[in-house]
């Protein structure tokens, strides 16, 4: 089974910028899409970007369009997570999830249970 660790979180000035990275061991990486969801307290965890295994096929919620890029390294078996002009309310912890595939025939599989492989998050706070 793939395990998946997460790095990059930390503080950021409202309007700064983090790369998160997940990095993939113990199974072909590329067969795998990844997910990135985060979740705040008491709220459900929630999709915010998706690319599948080849790297040619990416998804992201509309309230990050234009700022996040999500990117993979098949030679580093890691994806990235490129956060531009970060708000508060993205203060969330963040994680990473793995699929056979996030998108197949016109529908998309990007609930939390589609994922079947998660690693352990990372906090991601956006404060002055």
């Amino acid at each position: 089974q793939l395990q998946l660790v997460e790095s990059g979180g930390g503080l950021v000035q409202p309007g700064g910028s983090l790369r998160l990275s997940c990095a993939g061991s113990g199974d072909t990486f590329d067969y795998y899409a990844i997910g990135w969801f985060r979740e705040a307290p008491g709220k459900e965890r929630e999709v915010v970007s998706c690319i599948n295994g080849d790297g040619d096929r990416t998804y992201y919620v509309d309230s990050v369009k234009g700022r996040f890029t999500i990117s993979r390294d098949s030679a580093k078996n890691t994806v990235y997570l490129q956060m531009d002009r970060l708000e508060p309310e993205e203060s969330d912890v963040y994680y990473c999830a793995a699929a056979p595939r996030f998108y197949y025939g016109g529908t998309f599989y990007m609930k939390s249970t589609d994922f079947d492989s998660w690693g352990q998050g990372t906090q991601v706070t956006v404060s002055s």
